[in-house]
């Protein structure tokens, strides 16, 4: 069964932001972190990924992550959500531009010939919502 996300009400304007850190768990479990693009939709963050990132590797061999997103008017202030990924092909890039559209950029453009797209859910288990100053 998955799970909507309860973001704490003072901090839903934070899935409008531009921009996150996706943190992932390496072959050595360390952390790796990335920054995305980032889509909130139905209740869930979305991120489109390439296949030949090492982000996707990581989290098809361990889904646990992380997407942080800090208000960039307020940097004390930020959202965690913590879960584990759920992986889907996007083949079409359906959902690829509708985080393009967000963006004003035809994601197929960062791709090379015969890469490949993915939908990367985020099903969270843990979420905080933190105001430090």
């Amino acid at each position: 069964m998955t799970q909507v996300i309860e973001v704490p009400e003072g901090y839903r304007d934070l899935l409008d932001a531009q921009y996150a850190t996706l943190a992932t768990i390496d072959p050595t479990g360390r952390p790796q972190l990335s920054y995305v693009w980032f889509l909130a939709e139905d209740g869930k963050v979305k991120v489109s990924l390439n296949t030949k990132r090492k982000k996707v590797r990581n989290l098809r061999r361990n889904p646990a992550c992380t997407v942080f997103i800090i208000d960039p008017a307020n940097p004390g202030r930020y959202l965690e959500i913590r879960g584990d990924a759920r992986i889907e092909p996007d083949d079409d890039y359906e959902f690829a531009s509708r985080v393009g559209a967000k963006y004003n950029a035809d994601i197929r453009a960062f791709d090379g010939p015969g890469q490949q797209r993915v939908v990367v859910t985020l099903e969270p288990v843990r979420v905080n919502g933190v105001t430090m100053f």
